[in-house]
């Protein structure tokens, strides 16, 4: 009996480490259209042209937001897909963006970091981890290129607001 449940629990662990493998064999880009709630992001992406950067060899670490954060923005997301507003959209998108690997486990409260578009965001472990407010409410989705965390809200840089 001893030796069923050694072998089932080394099983687990072997299917557990094959699906954690299968994860991080596709880029950023790739990984958030294969969990299927960041269309808008990805859509978002397209339309300021930041597909083939972000999966480029990287390291990024993105702060991704879900379309339920995308939502809370109401018509403005409509607004920002327009070619008109290629500039404001690249500049938030961008915002979100790290250029460099940062895992959940690397982040310190009070801690700024460097952004693609080139203002700072603030992390915050205090009740949670937050960058800039937004919740991090999945941390750590591993990409060839980088690493994803889910965020609930959009964050906008100054230079937007």
């Amino acid at each position: 009996m001893k030796l069923i449940r050694t072998l089932a629990l080394a099983a687990t662990v072997a299917i557990a480490a094959g699906t954690a493998a299968r994860a991080a064999d596709k880029d950023i880009v790739d990984t958030a259209v294969g969990a299927g709630s960041f269309n808008t992001l990805v859509a978002a992406v397209t339309a300021a042209g930041l597909v083939e950067t972000l999966k480029g060899p990287g390291p990024f670490t993105v702060f991704a937001p879900t379309d339920e954060a995308f939502a809370k923005l109401g018509s403005t997301v409509d607004d920002l897909l327009k070619p008109e507003n290629k500039d404001k959209l690249t500049a938030i998108l961008t915002y979100h963006v790290i250029p460099a690997k940062v895992m959940s486990a690397d982040l310190t409260d009070g801690q700024e970091a460097a952004t693609v578009q080139g203002e700072t965001v603030v992390i915050d472990l205090d009740g949670g981890p937050k960058v800039d407010g937004a919740n991090i409410v999945t941390a750590d989705i591993a990409a060839t290129n980088g690493v994803i965390h889910v965020i609930d809200a959009v964050i906008l840089p100054d230079a937007a607001k």
